[in-house]
């Protein structure tokens, strides 16, 4: 072979090696990544080309699918009763995408999980058509309704938890918003997404996860856990050193109580009627590491995976005494989303035992086959059976005697605790209204932890806007809901 052969034939092959590796390079490393780009309109037609498959709550499906006309794709996601449970599934539309569980479960509820890959060969022998597989949820069908139906047109957020496994058993949020709405690609798809997203009430935010709140003085049981746990007290019956009036450390500022009798008020009674004076003492004594400690072994300063993300609760880690002091009676920087209050209950509930909070019980395939199965797993112990028995001693006579009457349950140990948070410049803006709470069993067991958070409500006088008036029915109506279930 001449050399203008040699070399023609040299670079023919160099073009057919580079043509090989890029061919190769496409298909092995860049696939997915290709597959994946919303510019690949086929992977979308393909995504909704079958049937989805459905979000389970007691049994019965909360989702659907429904043919789309006039467009590529072929099915698009339907809700039944959309906004009780947008806080739970999220949504999955055709043009906007997907979130929380839609988003979270989309390979199983697609059919294009891995572990989905035997069925979808079956099929294709037997000529089944490709199914979803199903989410099923721990949610509580008449908790969630109670929780929905009694915030009513108030802007808040609801958690429940059974304190016993960590399953949630209620998450709402309102304003709500209708999933349905806007799950596929018409112009009214995109018109009521742009109503929603130009709202300023953020229907779109599930508050009970994803909204931090300064939590007043529910906070307080968390202080009271870390002086017992830290041994700054012992006897919850014995009077405090606290003064009357209470200097924040290192200033001039005096602590205001808005209840009377807590100058060396036990801690008994200081949560019974709620004084700021005791419980910035008590924080102060145990000081910010100790604080900081206890704070973050009930979840705070972290994010809780459920497995929606929910955002950390906040507990600073930097401030000084008069800081730490304040955040001690749940205000200063301090911050918490309903659910990491609802955590909070839970433990105290549980004789001190955190279990970590989920809300999928399992995930099926379409015939039915479990794929994964959720254990309940305990996330920490932040404080001992014997000082989460003093605090349920206290929170119960809160509910009995003092601010929390309002969650009273005939033939029912309740215990709670009311919080009335202060926010915005100088306090300017409307407080928020909380109201933590658990219900006891005959056995001793607690099936229901709640938190319960208005942040905006009807009510025009200020000062009725209490922990107490307001978000005690909404916790009392839950917990009777899964009391009722129980028998």
């Amino acid at each position: 072979m001449n050399k203008p052969l040699r070399r023609i034939s040299l670079f023919c092959g160099l073009l057919v090696l580079a043509l090989l590796i890029r061919t190769n390079w496409l298909q092995y490393v860049q696939a997915e990544e290709l597959s994946t780009r919303k510019e690949n309109r086929r992977v979308q037609i393909a995504q909704y080309a079958t049937e989805r498959g459905n979000i389970i709550v007691g049994g019965q499906p909360i989702t659907g699918s429904a043919v789309t006309d006039g467009s590529d794709f072929k099915f698009k996601r339907t809700y039944l009763d959309g906004p009780l449970w947008a806080p739970v599934t999220g949504y999955a539309s055709q043009a906007f995408g997907s979130t929380q569980l839609e988003k979270i479960d989309d390979g199983i509820l697609t059919g294009n999980d891995d572990r989905l890959f035997f069925d979808r060969t079956i099929g294709m022998f037997t000529g089944e058509k490709k199914q979803g597989g199903n989410v099923i949820t721990t949610l509580n069908a008449a908790a969630q309704k109670a929780a929905f139906t009694s915030l009513g047109d108030k802007k808040g957020a609801v958690a429940a938890i059974d304190p016993r496994t960590g399953a949630i058993l209620a998450l709402a949020s309102t304003p709500s918003y209708d999933p349905s709405t806007f799950a596929g690609n018409s112009k009214n798809d995109e018109k009521a997404w742009r109503t929603l997203n130009d709202s300023a009430d953020k229907n779109l935010v599930n508050r009970a996860l994803r909204e931090t709140y300064p939590p007043g003085s529910t906070f307080k049981v968390v202080t009271t856990a870390a002086a017992l746990e830290h041994g700054v007290v012992s006897d919850i019956n014995t009077p405090t050193d606290t003064p009357e009036p209470y200097i924040l450390p290192g200033t001039k500022t005096p602590m205001v109580n808005h209840a009377t009798g807590c100058e060396k008020a036990s801690l008994l009674y200081a949560l019974q009627v709620s004084c700021n004076s005791v419980f910035a003492h008590m924080g102060d004594k145990v000081g910010r590491d100790g604080m900081v400690e206890t704070a973050q072994k009930f979840g705070f300063n972290s994010t809780i995976d459920t497995p929606v993300r929910a955002f950390a609760s906040v507990y600073d880690k930097t401030m000084g005494k008069d800081g730490n002091a304040l955040s001690s009676i749940g205000q200063f920087n301090t911050a918490a989303t309903p659910l990491q209050m609802a955590m909070v209950t839970a433990a105290i509930a549980n004789d001190g035992k955190l279990m970590k909070p989920y809300m999928v019980e399992q995930l099926t395939a379409p015939n039915l086959d479990t794929i994964e199965k959720h254990e309940p797993q305990e996330m920490s112990r932040p404080l001992s059976a014997a000082n989460a028995q003093k605090v349920q001693q206290m929170m119960v006579n809160v509910v009995e005697n003092g601010t929390g009457t309002s969650a009273k349950i005939k033939n029912v140990k309740v215990g709670g605790k009311t919080g009335t948070a202060q926010h915005g410049e100088k306090n300017a803006k409307r407080p928020y209204a909380w109201f933590i709470s658990y219900a006891e069993l005959p056995d001793g067991s607690s099936p229901v932890a709640v938190a319960v958070v208005i942040e905006d409500s009807d009510v025009k006088d200020r000062e009725d806007i209490t922990g107490g008036g307001l978000a005690a029915p909404v916790a009392k109506a839950v917990m009777e809901a899964v009391l009722k279930n129980k028998g």
